[in-house]
């Protein structure tokens, strides 16, 4: 984009003393003519660059126009490189790559040590999650529809929506939107999101608000779980409920206590425990996960009817 390239040769500018034509157009991959009118157009806006032809000449700005880069501390900049590195790790392009080396070129002094953060948003799916990442980031640009299929507990569906936001979360990415099937903005997970396309259909952009992502919001509660835990599952109470969310009984047990939002999911996740979890309250939760233990035995052949 246009806007970008104009970003980028002033960053370089303003870290660098002088430049060219050619290697401007080589590092933007276009011709020098388009870089003779992006310069006319940094000009136009009050950018005081000097131009100088010849051997020994370039492009550079005028003495005394000089960003002051004192106001970012080493530790800022390795913060937002940091910020960068994580994007680039779910991009499908060589955008933020980019961006890296605008920010880091001329500033090898400037930005001191060895990185101490190393962030991979990308996690197991990066094959399958940059597509879907830039598919919907230039369509949120463009303001442009997409389509896609969409697979959840409730069934399969297709759905078109404006995309507002991509969200990373609870681990995920989503991506939020107006849905024109249920009239109403959702929150999709990208991962249960196949065949994601861009349309040509426009759409006004509405005044849509950010997504509430608060756990009151997402996880309501509503029903009260209690669950003895063998003591060798501490660690995955700790991890995905803090140290808190249990105590020890008077056997070594751990008695787990929390607030779940959907019955299906609470069983699911008390499942993946097998034998290491007895479920004391709900009922409910007792009941299906003794059926569902009846039905595993008679596929295996250990019940019959």
């Amino acid at each position: 984009m246009k806007i970008d390239r104009l970003i980028g040769i002033l960053s370089i500018l303003l870290q660098e003393e002088k430049t060219t034509a050619p290697e401007l157009a080589e590092r933007f991959e276009v011709s020098r003519r388009t870089i003779n009118r992006d310069i006319e157009d940094l000009c136009k806006a009050g950018i005081p660059i000097r131009t100088v032809q010849g051997t020994g000449g370039g492009i550079s700005i005028m003495d005394g126009y000089r960003m002051d880069r004192t106001i970012l501390t080493s530790k800022d900049m390795q913060m937002i490189l940091a910020g960068l590195r994580s994007l680039d790790s779910v991009s499908g392009s060589s955008y933020y790559g980019q961006l890296m080396e605008k920010i880091q070129t001329g500033s090898s002094e400037f930005i001191s040590g060895r990185d101490s953060m190393l962030i991979d948003l990308s996690s197991w799916y990066k094959g399958s999650l940059a597509p879907k990442i830039e598919v919907i980031q230039r369509a949120i640009e463009n303001r442009h529809l997409i389509r896609f299929d969409y697979y959840a507990p409730s069934g399969d569906s297709n759905r078109r929506i404006e995309p507002y936001y991509l969200v990373f979360q609870w681990s995920s990415w989503y991506v939020w939107g107006w849905c024109l099937e249920r009239k109403d903005y959702r929150l999709f997970k990208l991962n249960r999101m196949d065949r994601v396309a861009e349309t040509d259909k426009e759409f006004a952009c509405r005044n849509a608000p950010m997504p509430d992502l608060s756990n009151e919001k997402i996880f309501p509660g509503g029903i009260k779980v209690k669950a003895l835990f063998t003591p060798d599952m501490k660690w995955r109470l700790v991890e995905e409920f803090g140290p808190h969310c249990f105590s020890e009984t008077d056997d070594g047990r751990l008695l787990f206590t929390a607030d779940y939002t959907d019955m299906e999911n609470l069983v699911t996740w008390l499942m993946t425990f097998g034998a290491k979890t007895e479920v004391l309250e709900p009922a409910e939760a007792r009941d299906i996960i003794r059926r569902n233990a009846e039905e595993t035995l008679k596929i295996y052949g250990g019940l019959t009817e």
